[in-house]
């Protein structure tokens, strides 16, 4: 049985549809993630998954944009 969670990251710096791929790739490759939606207009990323927060949010800092655990 796997024990997924879900993660919310609020994303600072996205303006476009290529922002979003840019954000969603970079999360989809960190180990541990299962699934991601990204909400432009909200600022945020939902990730499902075990992946540890640090490496989420190093993983969207390479792409250039800031990232938090939302409610955190």
């Amino acid at each position: 049985m796997t024990n997924t969670m879900t993660t919310e990251l609020k994303v600072d710096g996205m303006t476009c549809g290529h922002c979003v791929k840019a954000v969603e790739k970079a999360l989809k490759g960190v180990t541990g993630v299962h699934d991601v939606q990204v909400d432009l207009a909200a600022g945020k990323a939902t990730v499902h998954g075990d992946a540890d927060a640090g490496a989420m949010i190093s993983a969207v800092a390479g792409e250039g944009y800031a990232a938090q655990v939302a409610n955190g």
